[in-house]
């Protein structure tokens, strides 16, 4: 732990160096060049504020593709029954396939003698208060050997879907924290 608090010490340092340097750079130029770089940095300024309303559009666009798409595949493969509520899917903290691999090296490959589940997880306190993860089975789909291709696919595509609106959901949460603080004015971001 001393090792990190040094290094992060030592980084504080030369960053705060660096910026020192760049003050000292920027007061040394002559006012003409000032005056073009001024300029310039007010067109880059210009160009990447109007970058990110494009950005919003085509993002909100995907997202409302996204849950459309999560909502049909909620009704297709009946996670209703489980969940009767549609918005209640995402107050869980992750969700999972049993049976079906997810990761890059297996991504799509039914496990030979394991049954299918559609997997949410939760965390729920025990009788010590202590948060402990719970999982709730969303859709039982029957044995591995037994389960069609395409209904494979749209499992699949649930799950990832699912956890593609999650992942829209975070970066919303950490927009409205950081849109809370204030941002110094030398602030590296």
């Amino acid at each position: 732990m001393s090792s990190s608090l040094n290094k992060l010490k030592a980084l504080t340092s030369r960053l705060e160096d660096k910026l020192e340097q760049k003050g000292k750079v920027k007061s040394a130029l002559p006012l003409e060049k000032e005056a073009v770089k001024n300029s310039e940095e007010k067109a880059v300024e210009k160009t990447v504020t109007q970058v990110p309303k494009a950005q919003t559009i085509s993002s909100d666009s995907v997202r409302n593709k996204n849950i459309d798409r999560v909502k049909e595949l909620y009704e297709k493969l009946k996670i209703f029954e489980k969940s009767p509520d549609f918005d209640t899917i995402f107050i869980y903290k992750a969700m999972n396939l049993s049976g079906i691999g997810l990761k890059e090296d297996d991504f799509g490959r039914v496990r030979e003698g394991k049954y299918i589940q559609i997997i949410a997880i939760t965390y729920e306190p025990d009788k010590n208060g202590k948060k402990k993860a719970k999982n709730i089975s969303l859709g039982y789909f029957g044995k591995a050997e037994t389960l069609d291709n395409s209904l494979k696919n749209e499992i699949i595509e649930f799950v990832l879907c699912w956890r593609y609106e999650k992942a829209f959901q975070n970066v919303e949460h950490y927009k409205d924290l950081i849109a809370k603080i204030e941002t110094p004015s030398h602030a590296l971001f």
